[in-house]
Order: C-alpha cells, then structure tokens, then sequence
C-alpha cells in the first residue's frame, strides 16, 4: 500500500504526523494512506510560499502566462492519466472525470490571458498635470480548500488564477481523493513553476484551522459544505482575512406545461444522476408545473432510471459509479428511509444494488421521490446522492416562490418554449446561477461561479473575473509633475478640480 505525500517548495514530503484510509469506491478497498499535515507541516507549506513570493511577483505577468500554457499542454497530454486516479479513488466514471478535467483546463486558459487580465485602468489629466491610475496587486500567500466531489476541476477554479496574479499558493484538498490533485500540482511544476509558489498540503480540520489562524495566510477559498463554508468564513474574516466560502445547494429545475418533455428528461437524468449525484450542481428537485407534466415526467423517467448503467468507475461505457465512502452510502440511505417515513412516494429504489465482482463496493441505485412536499427533510437538506423529488405546483409563480424560500440559492434551471416565462424566471429566481433548458448553468471559465444566500459565503464568486479582484488588491496611484516655472501656494481646501 503506497502512502501520498505533501508537495513542499517543490519537493515531495513524507510527513510525521498521523494518516487516513484513502478508498477504492467500487471494491471497498484501502489503497493508498495520506498524511494528515501536524502545524509544523502546515507552517514549513507558508514558509515556502512566503519566501517565494517576492520573485514571483515580479515575475512578468506574460512570463507568469508562459508557464500556464506549458501547464495546460501537460494537463492534456496526462489526461487519461488524470481521468484514472479520479476514477480509482472518487468512483466517478472515466468519461465523467475526463470531462470534469477539461472544465478545470479552461480556467487554466483563462490564467493564460495574464497580461490582458491584469491589465489597470489610465486617466490621463484627470487635473492639471495630474495623471491617475488603478494597479492590481497580488495579495501575498493565499490558500484554497476544496472538496472530494471534483478533486481535478475545483483546484483549477483556484490556483491557476491565484498564481497567475502573482500570488503563492497552499492547496489543502479532500483527503479522500489526494493523488490526482497532487499529480496536476507536479505536471505545474514540470511545466516551470518556481519551488514554493504552489505547496499542496494534505489535512483534516487541524489543518484547515492552522491555515485560517496563520497571519500570513491573506485569503481563503473553500467549496464544500454550508456549515464548514459558513465556519471558514466566519473565524477567517474575524482574522482579517478575505473569503470566498462555497457552500451547499438544492438544485431545482422547473418543467412548464409547454417543455420539452423528452429532451428535459434527457437532461435530468445527466443532471440528477451523473457522478451519482455527487455535485453541487446536480438537480435534486425538479418541480413540475401541473399534475400532468408530473405525471408524464415521472411515467418518462422511471424506466431510464431502472436501466441505469452502474459498475466500478474505471470501467467504460457506464453512467454512474459508487458513491465515495460507505458512509455516504448510508448517509444517503437514511435520506431515503427519512422520505418514506414523511410520506413521499418512492417510486423507483436504489437501495440494496450489488454489482457483480465488486460487492463490496460503496453502491447505491437511482432513487426517484413523487409527491415531495417542501416540509419533508429530503425537499430542504442538500442529500448528496442519486436521489431526485418530484414535487408538483400548480404555476409558474408558485415554483418560483417555493425556489425563492429555500435557503440555498446556488443553481436552478427552468424547462420550456415560452420566452416571457424564461425571462420572468431569470429576472425574478434568487439564484446565483441560472440555466434555461440548461440543466446544469455552471459558467464558463470567464465568467463567474457561485450561489446566493446560504450557498455563498463573501463577496465575490469563483474563477473569472470575480476571482482575478479576489486574488488582487486594488491600489489607485495619482501622479503629478508641476512645471518647473511655475509656483503654487499652499491650498487648505479639499481638493477639487
């Protein structure tokens, strides 16, 4: 059984601390251990990053570009590669985490248009003989936290950009599914990162708080769950600390009267089931706009569902793996044994699926729910499975105001041919990110990613041009070269032009 290491001022460490179980999903089985980094280890990551910082902010931004293309290339090149370490220890598919690798690769190209980026704002003569202008500046040592869920694609949100900005970076990923992170973090290196720029650390909450409570550490990115996103930003901005804290979502997809009815079942069944559910973005609810549209979705769904192709995610030709770890297996059966005690209708159960040759396998079928009602804890908690509520309204207005009150408020999709209700619902939803006959609205890379209300914790989003302000810092300079001729007295009113 090999042991993962932490990547410190480029070189890979062993760590002396405790460690944790990494998992195959789809046999069940312990395959690799990883270090839990102590303080020490933590502080040896921020030493490194702090010291490479002052070259690498002076590094030309065009040159910081060079090393992003090269990186990219290398990121291709691997992607199979890639794709298998996601599979073996994620359990997703292999064709879902090569896709989930080239979303990531296109937040590397967008780090690649560096001088454009960062380039600042001119006034000239903004008063006489005085010229002004905006510089973005990198922040320092800033670090992000990110989740199991897409150990290649969310990383790519974060430190491409950090690093092309100017900053150094300390990657603290889910312990769960470390060794594609770290292999991507190598190829950066290989591509002519300078030691210490980038410095992955592996951890649990011990490393999480020692990065929060060190002052070097300038900011914080996180993608995971509400409570954890919520507790980040709250002890990090107590320390004077930016934040940018992802949270959790309930997804709902509204299907009016006049959708497309085959082509919206098509795209649920990729949105509710792909990677097992296992997305921030996946729908979990899909509200239908009269009993008829319900009943004809679910009567569409409910054989797609049962022909479902499930196996080891390192196998081909499959639509959904296991799900992570065996507790999330649980976790997601008692969600199921919850809905049926509140009185929803399970109409297709996926509890109980064996694959052959991998019993032992962190298994779970798709679950479809009718009749959900928004009191039912599996309407309002974030489930984190192959579980899809149906829940029926009788307009428009009413899916809306039942989006509107959810607590979360990261993605939501609307199902239909009628441009005045498209328009209607993305004027009006409470949303972050909105799709329609789009079931899953993540934004491109130069764009922006992230929710409202309790989805999003601080103020500005992920990637894109949300995520160039949050890695810098504006500094507005105002210059002026008075005429040697000339003399001026002294003024003791605010300046004015």
């Amino acid at each position: 059984m090999s042991r993962i290491a932490h990547l410190i001022n480029g070189e890979l460490v062993a760590g002396n601390g405790g460690s944790a179980d990494v998992y195959n999903p789809s046999t069940g089985q312990v395959i690799h251990q990883v270090p839990l980094a102590g303080r020490d280890t933590i502080q040896a990551a921020i030493d490194s990053a702090k010291a490479a910082f002052p070259a690498w902010r002076n590094t030309p931004a065009a040159k910081r570009a060079q090393v992003m293309f090269r990186f990219k290339q290398l990121l291709e090149q691997n992607e199979g590669r890639i794709a298998q370490l996601i599979s073996e220890e994620h359990g997703k598919t292999l064709e879902d985490a090569a896709g989930e690798l080239k979303r990531g690769i296109e937040n590397v190209e967008y780090a690649c248009s560096a001088p454009e980026i960062l380039k600042g704002e001119y006034s000239r003569n903004v008063g006489p003989n005085i010229d002004a202008w905006s510089d973005f500046q990198p922040l320092g040592v800033v670090a992000g936290i990110t989740p199991f869920n897409f150990p290649a694609m969310v990383p790519l949100w974060m430190y491409p950009l950090a690093i092309v900005c100017g900053n150094c970076f300390i990657l603290k990923p889910s312990e769960r599914d470390p060794s594609s992170t770290l292999l991507i973090a190598q190829l950066l290196h290989e591509a002519g990162l300078p030691n210490g720029v980038l410095n992955v650390v592996h951890g649990d909450k011990g490393a999480v708080d020692a990065l929060i409570e060190a002052p070097e550490v300038k900011a914080l990115s996180f993608v995971g769950s509400t409570p954890i996103a919520e507790y980040i930003y709250s002890e990090a901005t107590r320390r004077g600390k930016r934040v940018q804290a992802l949270g959790g979502a309930k997804n709902h997809a509204v299907l009016m009267p006049d959708a497309d009815l085959d082509n919206a079942v098509s795209a649920l069944m990729g949105a509710a089931y792909g990677s097992c559910g296992e997305r921030c973005m996946a729908i979990s609810v899909a509200v239908c706009v009269g009993d008829q549209v319900a009943d004809a979705l679910v009567a569409k769904l409910v054989p797609q569902i049962k022909a479902l192709k499930i196996g080891a995610g390192t196998s081909c030709g499959l639509d959904m793996g296991p799900l992570v770890s065996g507790q999330a297996r649980d976790r997601v059966s008692g969600y199921i044994e919850d809905g049926v005690a509140a009185g929803a209708q399970l109409v297709v159960d996926g509890r109980g699926l064996s694959v052959a040759g991998h019993e032992e396998g962190f298994f779970l079928g798709g679950c479809l729910f009718d009749r959900v009602t928004p009191q039912m804890r599996i309407y309002k908690e974030e489930i984190f499975g192959p579980v899809l509520c149906v829940v029926r309204v009788n307009s428009l207005e009413a899916a809306m105001q039942l989006i509107n009150d959810h607590e979360y408020g990261n993605g939501t999709c609307i199902f239909t041919r009628d441009g005045e209700a498209a328009r209607l619902f993305c004027d009006e939803i409470e949303v972050g990110m909105v799709g329609v006959n789009v079931p899953l609205p993540v934004p491109v890379a130069y764009h922006s990613f992230g929710g409202w209300k309790r989805s999003l914790f601080g103020d500005l989003h992920a990637y894109g041009p949300d995520g160039v302000r949050f890695y810098t810092r504006r500094k507005a300079i105002t210059q002026r070269w008075p005429q040697r001729a000339s003399h001026e007295a002294s003024q003791f009113a605010f300046p004015s032009l």
